[in-house]
């Protein structure tokens, strides 16, 4: 492909947030965590060390988001030709991993105090708790400018929006024992925290394996570019089509031309136009193409399933 590109790069939301704004997320999120510790312990609170694990993987998240910006800011190189943005959607697959092992490891302690319910001290729940909720809802408005247009900054503003809720449910619990010494609502509050940090987890985890697969569009979605490529004017017909991720918000194209003129300045042109099309219709900045003859090129390249779309290829050509 030539000489590397930079394809590197932060989105707008991102570049909304600067590094020192989750630096600081990341403290106040450390000293959140080992207050929460120590709370949990003087007060017998299982929900509210929940909580400060939680706390403790928004802190690994944001340092998390914070490296792989960094990284990926790196410009392209002889190893990583197409730069080091991917590692943003690496970072996020880590930091969504963890939410689940955090989410079922809390799931177990929960069921396992069922059978013995410890008693809790109210007062201390509460106040650890609100003080957590503040400094969580502080965090979450710091991380959700750079939240918009980033998988990566997503997966740690979700860590800081769950553990706001998680705390809102520890206070709750604190109230129910002071007012009526219901101690199972504190297992209860854990049971609910475990189960939406888990649904968190699963809801992005697909988005972000397919990302690093480089399954970015969708069958549909392949199927309009292909089409879009073969009613390009002078594109005869169109092979060997691969579509991937760069990072998040990168694609890349390769593909095989029949173009229909027969010089080198007609081709020059039909690449350009194709370029410009899928640049402003698909999202698609970074194309290759190849001219080859119709009797040359590989059919066997696209998916089966474009054949039956496609009647007028007929003549013993997948594509």
């Amino acid at each position: 492909m030539g000489t590397p590109h930079t394809h590197g790069g932060h989105s707008h939301g991102e570049e909304n947030m600067s590094d020192g704004r989750l630096v600081l997320a990341v403290a106040l999120n450390v000293l959140l965590t080992v207050a929460q510790i120590i709370g949990g312990i003087l007060s017998g609170s299982l929900a509210l060390i929940a909580d400060a694990l939680h706390n403790f993987s928004d802190a690994a998240s944001l340092g998390l988001a914070l490296f792989a910006r960094r990284i990926g800011r790196r410009p392209a190189d002889k190893l990583m030709t197409f730069g080091y943005a991917r590692a943003e959607v690496v970072a996020a697959l880590i930091n969504l991993t963890t939410l689940l092992i955090i989410g079922f490891y809390l799931l177990v302690e929960a069921i396992n105090r069922f059978a013995d319910p410890q008693p809790v001290a109210g007062w201390t729940v509460i106040w650890v708790a609100g003080i957590a909720l503040v400094i969580d809802v502080v965090t979450a408005v710091m991380v959700y400018a750079g939240s918009k247009n980033s998988l990566n900054m997503k997966a740690a503003f979700l860590h800081n929006v769950s553990d706001a809720l998680a705390s809102v449910g520890v206070i709750v619990a604190g109230a129910l024992i002071l007012l009526y010494e219901l101690y199972i609502a504190d297992l209860i509050i854990t049971v609910i925290i475990a189960v939406y940090v888990i649904w968190q987890g699963v809801t992005l985890l697909p988005r972000t394996v397919r990302l690093l697969m480089g399954a970015v569009p969708d069958e549909s979605e392949f199927d309009r570019i292909v089409s879009d490529l073969r009613d390009t004017h002078g594109v005869a017909d169109i092979h060997h089509v691969h579509v991937w991720s760069i990072s998040e918000h990168h694609r890349a194209l390769e593909a095989h031309i029949v173009p229909s003129g027969h010089s080198l300045e007609a081709f020059e042109d039909v690449k350009t136009k194709a370029r410009v099309m899928l640049e402003t219709q698909h999202a698609i900045a970074h194309a290759t193409f190849e001219a080859c003859l119709a009797t040359d090129c590989d059919p066997d390249v696209i998916p089966d399933h474009h054949v039956e779309d496609n009647p007028d290829h007929a003549d013993g050509h997948n594509h």
